[in-house]
């Protein structure tokens, strides 16, 4: 049986985030028998040695009686013992370099394009990063594959916080433009609307910000909230608003809609693909067409059961059993 290696670092996190549910999802998926023709082995980093020590050094090390060795987070070593794919899920980096530390800008964008264009398989969870991976590192089309992802958040019993709220979720970071969306909300409010607005989300740098451009009105900024607190965001919310301008995926809108809460996002980046007519857009930045566009669908209850039945039906064709068993073909490939 061939053995396939994953690096499974980002699987110990008790804060995980898109790549983190990423693996986990592949990896429960694997471990439920999605690819018996296949040895699966899970690798995990050195806790006390720089991370690159590890990718680099330490993780095709250990893989060394691999048949394959996956890197399913751009960092794929450049020398390894046998054939190696990466997923790749965004270039924000790239278009938005100062959302990211100077340290983590500089690795990402040195490591990046050596491991695609060494890769011998690129797994990308969009069309719009394989484009953009093919265009921005000159990578050969036939080395690339798409695949998407899928909800894998569970769903508890937690209630929701009272009262009528608008959710956003995401870091607070300046891609993720939540500015356009407190903005909407405020224009909103001074019109009569009486739902909150909540972030969820850890502060990468635009608290300060938001606070400011909310002024008097209940913004509330959760910080990092837990699987079981997002859920409940999730399922008490009248909307769910994504004002993204950069998104590989964009996970957080199928897993609103596995809960039947209407999605409104941006048509940018990968959103309208990984959403589909599931969803309602606005061009990014456009803060008065999103004001309209919440004011109507809250107004519009046929609408709104239109984007709810709409969205349970996106979801329904989504499965992490789907990505694991596209991605072992992928494996497969190569052996």
């Amino acid at each position: 049986m061939a053995m396939v290696t994953i690096d499974a670092s980002d699987a110990r996190t008790d804060r995980p985030r898109g790549w983190g549910r990423y693996l986990l999802g592949l990896l429960e998926a694997f471990r439920a028998g999605a690819a018996p023709d296949l040895e699966i082995v899970e690798s995990f980093g050195w806790e006390r040695f720089p991370e690159v020590a590890w990718e680099q050094l330490g993780f095709p090390f250990g893989a060394r009686r691999a048949s394959v060795i996956h890197a399913p987070n751009c960092f794929l070593p450049v020398v390894r013992p046998c054939p190696g794919v990466v997923t790749i899920h965004d270039l924000a980096f790239e278009t938005h370099p100062d959302d990211f530390s100077g340290r983590t800008r500089r690795k990402y964008q040195w490591v990046t394009p050596v491991a695609a264009r060494s890769a011998d398989r690129v797994i990308c969870v969009s069309r719009f990063t394989a484009r953009d991976v093919i265009e921005r590192y000159r990578v050969g089309e036939d080395r690339i594959r798409v695949i998407g992802e899928a909800p894998s958040l569970a769903r508890g019993d937690a209630s929701p916080p009272p009262g009528p709220y608008l959710l956003g979720v995401g870091d607070l970071r300046v891609k993720k433009d939540f500015i356009t969306l407190v903005a909407a909300w405020r224009r909103l409010r001074e019109r009569g609307l009486e739902h909150r607005l909540i972030l969820a989300g850890g502060d990468g740098g635009e608290a300060e910000r938001l606070r400011a451009a909310a002024g008097e009105e209940p913004l509330e900024l959760t910080g990092y909230v837990t699987d079981g607190e997002l859920d409940a965001l999730m399922r008490g919310a009248d909307l769910l608003v994504h004002p993204s301008r950069h998104e590989g995926f964009g996970l957080v809108l199928l897993e609103a809609m596995a809960r039947g809460t209407p999605v409104l996002a941006a048509w940018a980046s990968a959103l309208p693909e990984t959403a589909g007519s599931a969803a309602a857009y606005f061009e990014p930045g456009a803060v008065g067409a999103l004001a309209e566009l919440i004011s109507d669908v809250l107004g519009d209850d046929e609408r709104r059961l239109g984007l709810i039945a709409r969205g349970h039906q996106r979801v329904g064709v989504c499965s992490w059993r789907a990505t694991a068993e596209a991605t072992a073909d992928v494996y497969r490939e190569l052996l």
